[in-house]
């Protein structure tokens, strides 16, 4: 599914599947993403900036240049069990 250069602003993205998407560039800004599916995603240079219940594992997605806030960060370790504070 090519949505490259898409933008989502403040968008209800809860469980949606974006396995295999191609999301280089895009812009996914405060946005619910509660059990959304990452699973080999081109989220390369995409804005995640303020979106929020993501879990992102980077060894199965491709996340060169993606932005991220401090915040989410957790979003991006959820696998391995460590507490963020």
């Amino acid at each position: 599914m090519k949505l490259n250069r898409t933008s989502f602003i403040g968008s209800n993205l809860q469980s949606v599947d974006l396995a295999e998407a191609n999301l280089k560039g895009t812009g996914i800004t405060n946005c619910d993403l509660s059990n959304a599916i990452f699973e080999n995603t081109n989220l390369e240079k995409a804005d995640l900036r303020g979106s929020s219940n993501f879990s992102i594992e980077p060894e199965k997605n491709k996340i060169r240049g993606a932005k991220f806030s401090i915040q989410q960060v957790a979003g991006l370790l959820h696998k391995y069990g460590i507490n963020i504070e």
